[in-house]
């Protein structure tokens, strides 16, 4: 007879699981590996809440394997380590993001690129080397190997640096990639909610000028006050858009609705990047003649390598830069699902599990 989730390892876990496609979550009762030679075990203080834990938890990508406990902007502090763990020491604060494993032999993996790596396991919602489900961090305790496992910076709030371990890394990592961190830039982020946010921090902490876009002209004060950001354009404005046309080295689009890719690559230079970093849950339209006519680049990329993801927090750690979030406590949920499904969010929930995670 197949074990229960709550038999199947020796370390016994609780949090708050998805079981069927109405993405209601509840407690939910499940175990943890024990911590192996090379583990970190982690007492989790906070996790974040990023979309795809919503697209998820409702099967919105088709691929979840239900029940789910989500959450992979997982931080707290270590309290067991393996025998052969070299980097972390019981009491250092720690996080986990999106991955908890790849092959480590792969090209991808071998340029610490473990992001892009074929056989990579995600946080939640797949399956670990023992055959197991790995849940994520809307729960209590976590068991990591300590190469997936990075050190968050002494004057960094664990609250507020939550959403790095996504949102931060998914924004760092093509400003770098794609060459769009330096002063002489111009780059636009498209649309300003938990990555867009952050994605003008890091760009301006790197000196790059920043136009956010946004079709809610509610949101201007907030970018230029209180974000920093040099312009802002509502997208749905043609004359403002024509006054920008040509203007852009890059473009980070952040935004996970359906949306035209059109009236963003007309602001784009010759040799400009448009880089997709929401996830639609449909295709987008693309126009191929207006990028042959500045030999332009359209581009994804999805968060990070390990080595690039502790750069991108110690960067964060020198230039003070944390989420704008909203801690909640774990009964709050599903309210809070409710509120990021319709974009009711600023920027970022963070659950604060240490204090609000009360065993059935």
């Amino acid at each position: 007879m197949e074990k229960s989730p709550e038999e199947q390892q020796p370390i016994k876990a609780f949090g708050w699981a998805a079981r069927d496609v109405s993405g209601l979550l509840a407690p939910f009762n499940f175990s943890r590996r024990a911590t192996g030679e090379k583990d970190v075990q982690i007492k989790i203080l906070y996790c974040g809440i990023c979309h795809s834990d919503l697209h998820c938890a409702k099967n919105e990508w088709g691929s979840s394997k239900y029940p789910i406990v989500p959450g992979h902007e997982i931080v707290g502090v270590v309290t067991e380590v393996g025998s052969n763990v070299t980097k972390f020491k019981v009491g250092d604060k720690a996080g986990v993001g999106c991955m908890v494993g790849s092959c480590l032999s792969c090209n991808s993996c071998a340029n610490n690129l473990e992001n892009y790596c074929k056989k990579i396991i995600p946080t939640y919602n797949s399956i670990y080397y023992d055959a197991t489900p790995t849940f994520g961090g809307y729960s209590d305790v976590f068991v990591a190997n300590e190469h997936f496992v990075v050190r968050i910076p002494e004057n960094l709030p664990l609250d507020a640096s939550a959403p790095l371990l996504c949102a931060g890394i998914t924004t760092y990592s093509p400003l770098r990639y794609f060459g769009l961190d330096k002063p002489s830039m111009h780059v636009g982020v498209v649309g300003l909610g938990g990555l867009g946010h952050v994605a003008v921090k890091f760009a301006k902490a790197l000196g790059v000028k920043v136009t956010v876009i946004s079709t809610s002209a509610h949101k201007k004060n907030e970018a230029l006050e209180h974000l920093g950001a040099d312009s802002f354009l509502v997208s749905t404005d043609k004359d403002q858009m024509q006054v920008a046309v040509d203007t852009m080295d890059g473009i980070l689009d952040t935004v996970s609705a359906v949306h035209p890719l059109l009236p963003l690559i007309s602001l784009l230079k010759s040799h400009g990047k448009l880089v997709m970093l929401g996830a639609p849950d449909r295709p987008l339209e693309f126009p191929v003649f207006p990028m042959l006519a500045g030999r332009k680049i359209l581009a994804g990329s999805g968060i990070g390598g390990m080595k690039e993801t502790q750069e991108m927090l110690d960067f964060a750690a020198e230039n003070n830069i944390v989420a704008d979030i909203e801690v909640i406590p774990m009964d709050y949920v599903n309210t809070a699902m409710e509120r990021l499904a319709r974009a009711d969010a600023r920027y970022r929930f963070v659950i604060d599990i240490g204090n609000t995670l009360k065993t059935a």
